[in-house]
């Protein structure tokens, strides 16, 4: 009997708002993450989506040059910043739209901000360069500093050590 309480209160505490959020975001990882699908997901989204990731590069690639790691920001950065928004949005929602029938975008935001504090970080720091302009400037700034090969190198601070004893020629 203990068994069958056990289930009523899962059932009862799991409401279809948590598990429409939940498909909502595998499809999200899907789309920007191209994470590959759980099984359980697979009967909501359609897979890897390769494209959100060309979009984004093909975008960046184009505005890269303009971002400096300065205090001050141009006004240029908000027209990209808009651009970015626009694009990636309206991407997003079609793909959205394309494999949950009947997904309402504004219902999604509302219920991001409830579960703000279960989402995963790399979804959720990609998320936030949609809403936080520092997230987005700094976004630029790492792609810049990669394409100008200024990326931080760890790989002087790397050692290989074999794990196997091999005999050392004594003389």
């Amino acid at each position: 009997m203990a068994a069958s309480e056990e289930e009523n209160l899962v059932v009862a505490t799991s409401a279809p708002s948590d598990a429409e959020f939940d498909a909502v975001v595998g499809c999200l990882e899907d789309i920007i993450m191209e994470a590959p699908n759980s099984n359980w997901m697979m009967h909501f989204c359609c897979g890897p989506d390769d494209d959100f990731q060309f979009i984004q590069r093909t975008f960046m690639e184009k505005h890269y040059q303009e971002f400096d790691d300065s205090e001050e920001n141009k006004l240029s950065y908000t027209a990209i910043f808009n651009e970015y928004i626009s694009l990636v949005e309206k991407y997003i929602e079609s793909k959205l739209l394309d494999w949950i029938p009947g997904f309402n975008m504004a219902a999604f935001t509302m219920s991001l901000q409830q579960h703000k504090d279960e989402m995963a970080g790399d979804i959720f720091d990609m998320l936030l360069t949609f809403t936080d302009f520092l997230a987005f400037k700094e976004m630029f700034l790492d792609y810049r500093a990669e394409k100008e090969g200024r990326s931080l190198d760890l790989s002087s601070g790397l050692v290989v050590t074999s794990l196997n004893k091999s005999s050392v020629s004594s003389s």
